[in-house]
């Protein structure tokens, strides 16, 4: 069926039907209409009307637009030849997917996105820069979030050692009015701030000022940018039928395969919109991962055979025109002819990303509304910045982190559970080893579940690529699901999931000694410590939950413990 020019799917017949019905529903109850007038009883009742402000953004910053390109200029004359942002999650996602697809115009700074607590990112980062000509965006929607505000922290003092009392020339800040870091952007006499608007929440946020301000930054057209986003915003907000809304049917056929049991929302991307998935991610996750149910979101999985696949996937192919990818064109072909549920979005132009970052944000409402949930909090991510919280406040009080023990130490490696997972592990284990309690946790996984690599390390291409390793050995041995997160920046986007959604992850979370480290300044903590505080933060939320989950610490030799861990997943499942 189609639904609009440039999106098309091939359905199973249930999933077929359960979308008709769906549209006939919605077109009965006037449900697109109830959408637009921001009707809080389409989902849960509750406060879903006060964070609606992303339908008419659009039309807002149309009207911005000539200031937005002045302040690019106005950068491009300053002459700097960087730009680092600094955020989490919804400040952070839309900006590294606008540098990725389009990178920097002519004279423009390149821009660099950092949403890592790793000692090792954070330095990598700084090395890549020119601290003396480089423009430091720091993006918190509420600017109380813990690690935006720690990278001002010591990029400011970094760019005051270097350039002295001009350093707040050298920073922008995007909030949202009256916030902490407004007052602080204002006592340090940055640059410029801009304001965020209160009712969009971070995930919904691109087409605000926390992406389009970058945006400008880097020499993107803005103006157009929206004018695609515009036409989309008119198209969605059409009176005719569902079926015909290329936002609201997308919504209702995800929906409608979530509800089937098809959950595993596995996005396959032509290779210059790899990092679109990143951004959807926490879109898709965040907002419909809550009172257990849940669009699992697959990111990055390399593609495989129709018969890895398990009957719980919905296909996603985005396809970018004049980027031939005769890989993506035979996985897609293979997998509509083994009537696997598939939907292709054909993207004409890079400039249609405004468009599809409305549609987007116009499904997930939608299917957050068919799963009767409410698309715009988030209760389990702040669980777990509660339990981080506890554990830096620790280290205030006492100067180091709270003690713990293994339950096991074999090859190097020391595994970490709750007490729970760690007795069921040592009973499932044929031998207390590494590759015993490994191939216990894994054999854990069945039709259904989903398998979370959850990585506090350095987000290197090395690391990336041990880890697409072991994740396809599992999906290929156990036929299920995978995910990659790096931590922390996961945790403000698909820990949501993980934690509020289904109980059907099974998750290795993998953590490090840092080499070297560096001091948070005003702190008593370093950034090796925040990361070490989020990781448990995480893993006790998990366990909380009561979540099959294991942790491995690998010690300060990274490489040669996750090449260990690697073979031992690929020895175990005999890949």
């Amino acid at each position: 069926m189609s639904h609009e020019r440039n999106l098309s799917s091939s359905l199973p017949k249930d999933i077929s039907d359960r979308f008709r019905a769906l549209c006939s529903e919605w077109d009965g109850k006037s449900n697109i209409a109830r959408l637009w007038n921001r009707d809080a009883t389409l989902w849960t009742g509750t406060d879903e009307a006060q964070w609606m402000g992303w339908l008419d953004i659009v039309e807002a910053q149309r009207a911005r637009a000539r200031e937005l390109r002045a302040f690019g200029e106005e950068v491009k004359r300053e002459g700097f030849t960087h730009a680092l942002l600094l955020g989490m999650g919804g400040s952070s996602l839309g900006p590294e997917v606008l540098e990725t697809v389009f990178g920097s115009a002519d004279g423009h700074p390149q821009m660099h996105v950092l949403d890592s607590t790793d000692p090792a990112q954070v330095l990598s980062f700084e090395r890549k820069v020119d601290l003396a000509r480089t423009l430091f965006v720091v993006s918190s929607k509420s600017g109380s979030t813990l690690e935006p505000n720690i990278f001002k922290q010591y990029f400011f003092q970094r760019v005051r050692e270097t350039v002295g009392e001009r350093a707040g020339q050298h920073f922008v800040a995007i909030t949202d009015p009256g916030s902490k870091l407004e007052a602080a952007a204002k006592a340090d006499r940055f640059r410029r701030i801009f304001h965020g608007v209160p009712s969009i929440g971070g995930r919904y946020s691109v087409l605000s000022d926390f992406g389009l301000v970058p945006a400008a930054i880097q020499g993107i057209d803005v103006e157009r940018l929206l004018d695609h986003a515009q036409r989309r915003v008119a198209a969605c907000a059409a009176s005719g039928p569902a079926a015909d809304n290329p936002g609201v049917a997308l919504g209702l056929l995800l929906g409608a395969a979530a509800t089937l049991g098809r959950d595993k929302l596995t996005i396959l991307t032509s290779p210059p919109l790899w990092d679109v998935g990143a951004w959807l991610e926490q879109l898709v996750a965040e907002s419909t991962g809550k009172l257990g149910k849940a669009l699992i979101p697959v990111d990055g999985e390399r593609p495989g055979a129709p018969a890895v696949y398990g009957n719980d996937r919905v296909f996603v192919v985005l396809r970018l025109d004049g980027a031939s990818d005769a890989r993506l064109d035979q996985t897609t072909a293979e997998l509509e002819r083994a009537a696997l549920p598939v939907v292709r979005i054909r993207i004409a132009d890079p400039y249609d990303l405004g468009a599809e970052f409305f549609r987007w944000e116009i499904a997930t409402a939608v299917a957050g509304a068919v799963l009767q949930i409410n698309p715009f909090n988030q209760p389990d991510v702040e669980a777990s910045k509660i339990e981080t919280r506890k554990l830096t406040d620790e280290v205030e009080a006492h100067g180091s982190l709270p003690a713990e023990s293994p339950f096991l130490e074999s090859d190097g490696v020391k595994l970490f559970a709750d007490p729970r997972n760690a007795e069921e592990l040592l009973g499932l284990a044929q031998e207390r080893t590494l590759a015993g309690v490994l191939a216990a946790h894994l054999g854990r996984l069945g039709p259904g579940d989903y398998f979370g690599l959850l990585a506090y390390l350095e987000m290197n291409e090395l690391h990336r690529e041990r880890l697409q390793f072991m994740r396809q050995a599992v999906r290929d041995a156990r036929r299920v699901a995978t995910c990659l997160g790096f931590g922390p920046r996961f945790l403000h986007s698909t820990g949501q999931a993980y934690k509020g959604g289904p109980n059907s992850g099974v998750f290795l979370q993998l953590t490090c000694d840092d080499a070297q480290d560096l001091a948070v300044p005003g702190a008593r903590y370093t950034f090796g410590v925040v990361k070490a505080a989020q990781a448990r933060g995480d893993f006790a939320v998990l366990a909380e939950r009561g979540r099959r989950a294991l942790r491995l610490h690998l010690g300060a030799d990274v490489k040669t413990g996750l090449a260990r861990v690697a073979d031992t997943v690929a020895r175990v499942l005999g890949a």
